[in-house]
């Protein structure tokens, strides 16, 4: 594509008029206005650069125009403009110029790299949206986007910092879009692109995508609480320049070089503590707050103890971010005060250095690696990598987002290891999270935690302050159950990701040991199968590899029968053969071999057993009539028996009618726990006043212990009946 030349260093930039939209109401500005801009922190050869982007992109975009009818390059042109404010460098600038060519427009990645740098052309790649995949729906499209960014993000940060320019540019111009689109796209700033510039640290960012979601999900909450902010305003204003007045007076008098400003929260933050909280506007107690900034660290601990003795603190309500940052880098010291008639405000007090990164985030402290590698400071160091770990445990890029959405919680809390590292976790972690915090095989392996030195559960919420030591052992996995209660995303995609692998592991060793079954009717195996009869058949079947079809078998996606009669050429309809030995179950195949929850078979049952596609074997009692249709139908069901010697506990159901008696459901608890077996779930039923049912599930060995069971109960004279439940 041939551009023109850029202006000269000196030259009045060419006045090519742009307009910046919002409600038709926004000034108009030029391209010119950009780089002069820019001049003021970027060098002339630089700002140079910046404006062959812009050729470039004007010729790409050239007759595609935006719904509010401007041309489409006034949109990258304004994206520049945001990131210029956050004084991102030109690579910067230059991609958020050209973000969306590659999406947009037929110039490919590698054009972009020809004319300008790869580097340039990774970044527009990383921000561009994929095309639509296959029979993928538009959430799962969106969500694979989503999942291809976030991974260029983690090798350059910048990436993100464009599309959350794009995104607030594109809030700023919602007005011209259909209701319904403009309701999803104010959900999804408000539920992912807000919290993430928040996790950035990027609170000026964050504060106006907020404000803006809101505005456009609910424009009637919004405008009503506008409108009451701004009467507040009035009725307060004499209360608030009289509040600021006394902390300069006190500052003055203890000799404290600071800037004192008043102001007002945001609409959204003030809307968000209503709701959570279930309080009305005028029980919110800081709206206003007041920020203190001054030169030094030293200085903001001697004017909080200033603070203090001009207005009484509220016991609770003082937060020290300075010796204990926020995970995003913020600093400040926060505390809320009795004003002087009566009521709640905030007051804020940092260094000047401190506010410019409260206000910017990791733009405040930008970078180099060695070399031209660019990489996320330190305060978003480790949410990168946690990032990657989640993407490398999240099966699709729908349960990524999910994971991602889960770390974006607001809230924090501050815990410490045994040798007093800080963690920060989301509010509501637990003792799970904190493990996986530590490392995934911590995770995976842990078994018990002390907390402050006291034995806990594993599922106990965590608060700030505490010391926390995980118990581990190496044998240990993670239970499913844990999904229950954990909260960040980086412990549910390592619970997930493990179990997934020990299902696939469990699936190829049950799916050689049915095809192997198989094949034992017409004296095969498959040691005495040729090579390339096999090859031939993973091609013919569309499989990676052997151990990929080994998984289909036990997961129940391939019906045993037909593979085997692919392996011996020998039509699968015809396939009786000699009657084979049945399929042993073991008791510890693991996930992919389940109990029917209706019969609760135990070994020593009469049992058969159900293919559930996806899932694996179902095993039930013969007698279980949810079953009994399967019968008909060999392609659903194999036969089964129990090992010799199967170890383990299996659960099953008793149901014990019982006369009303005090303690008597303690009794019976304590006679089931003399013969070693333990009560998983306990349900009661009172029949007539008199009488009483108690359905149980209890943990046995076989049938005979079982039985043991059964005579123990017998023996307590107030059971008068009791029976096995199998679902008849």
């Amino acid at each position: 594509m041939a551009i023109s030349q850029p202006a000269d260093a000196g030259t009045r930039w060419p006045s090519i008029a742009l307009a910046r939209h919002n409600g038709g109401q926004a000034p108009r500005y030029q391209i010119s206005d950009l780089c002069t801009y820019l001049e003021s922190y970027l060098p002339a050869e630089q700002v140079r650069e910046v404006y062959r982007a812009y050729l470039f992109g004007a010729k790409a975009h050239e007759g595609q125009k935006r719904l509010s009818g401007e041309p489409y390059i006034c949109h990258p042109v304004a994206v520049a403009r945001i990131l210029g404010e956050m004084r991102m460098d030109y690579q910067c600038l230059m991609a958020a110029i050209l973000h969306d060519v590659i999406e947009d427009t037929p110039t490919a990645k590698d054009q972009l790299a020809e004319e300008f740098s790869e580097e340039i052309a990774e970044l527009v790649d990383g921000v561009s949206k994929l095309a639509k995949i296959g029979s993928l729906s538009r959430a799962e499209a969106q969500a694979e986007s989503f999942r291809k960014m976030m991974l260029a993000m983690t090798k350059d940060i910048r990436v993100i910092l464009i599309k959350l320019a794009d995104r607030l540019h594109n809030m700023r111009t919602l007005g011209v879009m259909r209701p319904e689109k403009a309701r999803r796209i104010s959900r999804e700033t408000t539920e992912i692109y807000a919290p993430i510039a928040q996790r950035l640290g990027i609170n000026s960012l964050r504060v106006e995508l907020e404000d803006l979601g809101m505005a456009a999900y609910y424009p009637w909450r919004y405008r009503v609480l506008s409108e009451r902010l701004k009467k507040l305003r009035g009725n307060r204003k004499e209360l608030i320049n009289s509040v600021e007045e006394n902390i300069r007076a006190r500052l003055d008098q203890e000799d404290f070089q600071g800037e004192v400003s008043g102001r007002e929260k945001h609409i959204y933050s003030i809307y968000r503590k209503m709701r959570e909280k279930h309080l009305p506007l005028n029980e919110v107690a800081d709206v206003f707050a007041f920020r203190i900034l001054v030169d030094n660290v030293d200085t903001c601990y001697r004017v909080l103890g200033s603070m203090h003795s001009l207005f009484k603190p509220v016991p609770g309500r003082f937060k020290d971010y300075i010796a204990i940052p926020k995970a995003n880098g913020y600093q400040s010291l926060h505390t809320v005060l009795v004003g002087p008639h009566g009521q709640h405000i905030e007051v804020q007090i940092r260094t000047h250095e401190m506010h410019k990164v409260a206000e910017e985030g990791i733009a405040a402290h930008w970078h180099y690696k060695s070399g031209d590698e660019k990489f996320p400071p330190a305060a978003a160091a480790e949410w990168v990598r946690s990032l990657l770990e989640v993407q490398k445990g999240s099966g699709t890029s729908t349960e990524f987002l999910e994971h991602v959405k889960v770390d974006l919680f607001p809230d924090e809390v501050y815990v410490f290891t045994p040798k007093g590292q800080i963690k920060v976790l989301p509010k509501g972690a637990s003792v799970v999270d904190f493990a996986y915090a530590i490392h995934s095989d911590v995770g995976n392996q842990c078994v018990a935690a002390r907390v402050d030195r006291h034995l806990v559960p594993l599922r106990s919420r965590l608060r700030n302050g505490q010391t926390i030591q995980i118990l581990s052992n190496k044998d240990a996995r993670p239970n499913p159950a844990w999904l229950d209660f954990v909260v960040t995303g980086k412990a549910r995609a390592g619970i997930r990701s493990f179990l997934k692998r020990l299902e696939t592991d469990e699936a190829a060793e049950l799916g050689q040991r049915m095809l192997e079954r198989e094949l034992e009717k017409f004296n095969a195996s498959l040691a005495d199968l040729q090579e390339n009869k096999i090859q031939s058949l993973l091609e013919q079947l569309k499989v990676n590899s052997l151990r990929e079809l080994m998984i289909d078998i036990g997961l129940g996606n391939r019906m045993v029968k037909l593979v085997a009669g692919t392996l011996l050429s020998v039509d699968s309809l015809d396939m009786d053969g000699e009657p084979g030995a049945d399929l042993t179950i073991r008791g510890t195949e693991g996930m992919v071999v389940k109990f029917g929850k209706c019969c609760h078979p135990i070994p020593g049952d009469p049992i058969m057993a159900v293919f559930n596609p996806g899932k694996g074997l179902v095993v039930h009692h013969q007698s279980c009539p949810n079953v009994l249709d399967e019968k008909k139908s060999e392609a659903n069901w194999v036969d089964v028996r129990w090992e010799d010697d199967v170890q383990g506990e299996f659960v099953t159901a008793l149901h014990v009618d019982v006369n009303n008696k005090r303690g008597m459901l303690a009794t019976i608890a304590s006679a089931i726990a003399e013969m070693g077996s333990n009560i998983d779930d306990i349900r009661t039923e009172d029949h007539d006043g008199q009488t009483s049912g108690l359905y149980l599930l209890i943990s046995v060995s076989d049938r005979q212990h079982l039985a043991a069971v059964l005579r123990r109960l017998r023996a307590i004279p107030e059971v008068l009946r009791i029976s096995r439940d199998l679902g008849l």
